[in-house]
Formats: structure tokens, C-alpha cells, sequence
């Protein structure tokens, strides 16, 4: 490319010329995260290259812009009104890239702080009495404790509230004054061409005050790093990918201000005994040959202890019963599901002389073919013989 040629918008955004809405969107999510000022303090190319792909998807992500550049390339928005250049098609000019972020962000800038808060957690660069970051924590527990319903304790580490200044990150004793570079705005903007940037306060941090002495502790961020333990009550009936929120236990906010919160992913793992499926449960059971042809009761394991089940005579191997009300628990309480017991019959691998006399006595009586299975197969595969 040559030198002072501007670089192809799709290029710049990675994406081919066919590209639709939402892949323009998380092509430009990706590159506005990894380009972004506040990800890269001081760095004027990464600046430059956050500039670039706004204008990119300022241009693409409109149909008509996206139109007249396909036809037309960069000439389309050049006019000879001077050198803003982005006031060529449709006069309406581009907006301020940190706009547009926040527009495929969904972000107002409500929380203070970083502008990536919302998404990647605080980085700490950003002050103001902004909200702390949500945390997430996935935990496995049995199916037996997923039954039943139980309480874990667990650890992890976050940022938490400074206990040596209670948050405010100043120096207990010492004052605060109203930022003289952004007159407790918090905020300062730059103009650079037809762009203007707007970014926290480099004095304060974005409080919008400056500490006369800051928290020997924590710096002046008014939050410290730190092991933490909650507990959490795990109710009954969770399934794995259930989400269980705590509140206010996430992450401290920056100069005092509200904490995040804590979502418990939960991971059910596998049994050895039960398959899940939804609230109901289904395992295989095996039972003598003799017990399925003659009849009789057996115990069979539940998740509230064993239950008796009666087999009747004559029944085949793979036929299913259910247990009504004794699968999982709903999640909302008040119903449960079914346990649904599927039986194997077993064949004995290996025979004494007494029982194959009295097995070879038993099918002699049989007949043969007499039984219903057996002469319904052999009617329709006579015509085979």
C-alpha cells in the first residue's frame, strides 16, 4: 500500500466484503478491545489503529455509507469542503470512536472507572466511585448434593475494600480537594482532527477529586488484593449451567464505591448408578432370569434410599418401570420428577450339573416355540425355511 493510502475498511476490520451486520460487529468488538487507549496507556500507534477501525465501522455498519464505499471506495466520502474528509456521503459526518464502542458495547458509562468494566472486570486504571467488577466461580458438586440441596464454603482472591482507609483511598486524617486539570468532572478531552476523545482524568483517576495523601495501604484505589471466603447455599434441584447469584460478594469498587457480584456456575458431575434428564432419573438394574419368569420383589437404589419394586412374572428383558416422585427435585420446589428402572435379565455364564438337569427338564416342557415371542417371530420368518 502506498504511503499515505488510506487501508481498505474491510481489511482493517478483518472481515470479507460480504461480511454481515454481526460480523462486522464482533470483528469491530474485538478490535476496538484489543486497540483500545485505556488497554494500551501511552501507545500512539495502538491509539491511531482505535481511530482507524471506528472509522471503518462507522462507514460499513450503515447500509448506505456501505453501499457508496463498495462503489466507490474512500472517494466516496472526499469532498473539496475541506479537510475533515467524513463529511462526504450523506452529511453526516463520523461520530467520536468512543461512541460508537460504547454503542456495540451497550454501554453508557454509568459505572465509572474503566470503560471495560462491564466485560473484562476493572483494570484499576480508571478511579471515580465506580462500581466493582462481577466475578464468576464454577463449582462441581455430586448428584447426590445437587439432590438434597447443600452449602460449600469457597475461596478465591479479589479486590476488596481497603480496611485501612474503608474505600476511600486516602490517608485516614487527610483531605480531599476538587481536581484542578478536570474541575471534578472526572473526565478530559482531547481533540485530535475531526476526532474527539474523551478519557478519565489523568490527575485523579477519574474521581473527579485529588487525595492530599493517599492510603499508605492500598495506594489511593481504596481496594486491596486479597483471599476471600464465602459461603453459598446450593439449593436443591441445581443442574449443571444453573447460575446462583451473591450478592455484593464480587469485586470492591473503586474509591467506595458498590460491589460487584458473585455468580456460582454449577457442575453437576456424573453418577455412577443414575443418568439425569431434566428432573427425571433413569438407571439399569440386573435381575435373575428366574426372578423375571417367576415373579417377586426387589430393592433398588433411589436418591431417598431404597425402594421396593415388584417384577411380575413372566417379565422381559429391557422392560422399563417407573418410580413416580422419585427423581430430582424441581428447581422451584414443590414437585418432583420420576426415577425411571430399566432391568437386564442375566443369564448364568456358568451352570452346575443339578441346575442344567433341571434347565434341560424345564425347556423340554417348554415345547419349543410355544411361547408368544417365539411364535410370533417364527410365523413371520417361516417363508425363510
Amino acid at each position: 500500500m502506498a504511503t499515505g493510502q488510506k487501508q481498505d475498511y474491510y481489511e482493517l476490520l478483518g472481515v470479507a466484503k460480504n461480511a454481515s451486520e454481526e460480523d462486522l460487529k464482533k470483528a469491530y468488538r474485538k478490535k476496538a478491545v484489543q486497540h483500545h487507549p485505556d488497554k494500551n496507556p501511552g501507545n500512539k500507534e495502538a491509539e491511531e489503529m482505535f481511530k482507524k477501525i471506528s472509522e471503518a465501522y462507522e462507514v460499513l455498519k450503515d447500509p448506505e455509507k456501505r453501499a457508496a464505499y463498495d462503489r466507490f471506495g474512500h472517494a466516496a466520502f472526499q469532498q473539496s469542503a475541506g479537510p475533515r474528509g467524513a463529511g462526504g456521503f450523506g452529511g453526516g459526518g463520523f461520530h467520536d470512536p468512543f461512541d460508537i464502542f460504547r454503542e456495540v458495547f451497550g454501554q453508557g458509562g454509568g459505572r465509572g472507572g474503566g470503560i471495560f468494566d462491564q466485560f473484562s472486570g476493572d483494570d484499576g486504571n480508571g478511579g471515580g466511585a465506580g462500581r466493582g467488577s462481577d466475578l464468576r466461580y464454577d463449582i462441581e458438586i455430586m448428584l447426590e448434593e445437587a439432590a438434597h440441596g447443600v452449602e460449600k464454603e469457597i475461596s478465591f482472591r479479589k479486590l476488596s475494600q481497603c480496611a485501612h482507609c474503608h474505600g476511600n483511598g486516602a490517608e485516614p486524617g487527610s483531605n480531599r480537594t476538587t481536581c484542578p486539570t478536570c474541575k471534578g468532572s472526572g473526565q478530559v478531552t482531547t481533540s485530535r482532527g475531526f476526532f474527539h476523545v474523551r478519557q478519565a482524568c489523568p490527575t485523579c483517576h477519574g474521581s473527579g477529586q485529588r487525595i492530599e495523601k493517599p492510603c499508605a495501604k492500598c495506594g489511593g484505589e481504596g481496594r486491596v488484593n486479597e483471599t476471600t471466603k464465602v459461603n453459598i447455599r446450593i439449593p436443591p434441584g441445581v443442574d449443571t449451567g444453573n447460575k446462583l447469584r451473591s450478592t455484593g460478594n464480587g469485586e470492591a469498587g473503586a474509591m467506595g464505591g458498590e460491589a460487584g457480584d458473585l455468580y456460582i456456575i454449577v457442575h453437576v458431575k456424573d453418577n455412577e448408578v443414575f443418568e439425569r434428564q431434566g428432573d427425571d432419573l433413569f438407571c439399569e438394574i440386573p435381575i435373575k432370569f428366574t426372578l423375571a419368569t417367576l415373579g417377586g420383589t426387589i430393592h433398588v437404589p433411589t436418591l431417598q434410599g431404597k425402594a421396593a419394586l415388584k417384577i411380575p412374572a413372566g417379565t422381559q428383558s429391557g422392560t422399563t418401570f417407573r418410580l413416580k416422585g422419585r427423581g430430582m427435585p424441581h428447581l422451584r420446589g414443590g414437585t418432583h420428577g420420576d426415577q425411571h428402572i430399566k432391568v437386564q435379565v442375566e443369564v448364568p455364564p456358568h451352570l452346575s450339573a443339578e441346575q442344567r438337569k433341571l434347565l434341560e427338564e424345564f425347556a423340554r416342557l417348554s415345547g419349543g416355540t410355544d411361547q408368544p415371542m417365539a411364535k410370533s417371530f417364527f410365523e413371520k420368518a417361516k417363508k425363510f425355511f
